[in-house]
């Protein structure tokens, strides 16, 4: 089997109406699968996990949120020594936290266009 690494996209929605941004986290999985298709698959189900509210008690900058998956940013296959009997299949590599400033441009950083986006250090 082959090693892909997964770019999963989340971001924070606001729960109160207005979404004047979108702070977003890039989660990077690494997946151990038979095809790309089936890494891309099992990326959305470990990323998915990561969504919701933590029973109501999430809030980014004093407001009530939830985690939503925006969809999967890119697959890349990863080259890798032989790992022997380890394990890291689903595997959080890294993250990147961003921010946008609205939906449309939002929309166009998961397709792939070139946006100004707003690096978030942590």
């Amino acid at each position: 089997m082959s090693w892909f690494a997964a770019s999963a996209i989340m971001y924070i929605k606001f729960k109160d109406g207005n979404q004047d941004s979108y702070p977003i986290w890039e989660n990077v999985f690494l997946v151990e699968a038979e095809t790309p298709e089936k890494a891309e698959e099992k990326a959305i189900e470990l990323a998915k996990q990561d969504e919701g509210d933590s029973e109501n008690s999430l809030t980014w900058k004093d407001r009530p949120a939830t985690w939503v998956f925006g969809g999967l940013r890119k697959l890349l296959t990863v080259s890798h020594p032989d790992v022997g009997e380890n394990k890291f299949d689903g595997a959080e590599i890294t993250f990147s936290e961003f921010e946008v400033q609205d939906k449309k441009t939002f929309q166009e950083y998961l397709d792939g266009n070139d946006v100004t986006i707003k690096y978030c250090s942590g």
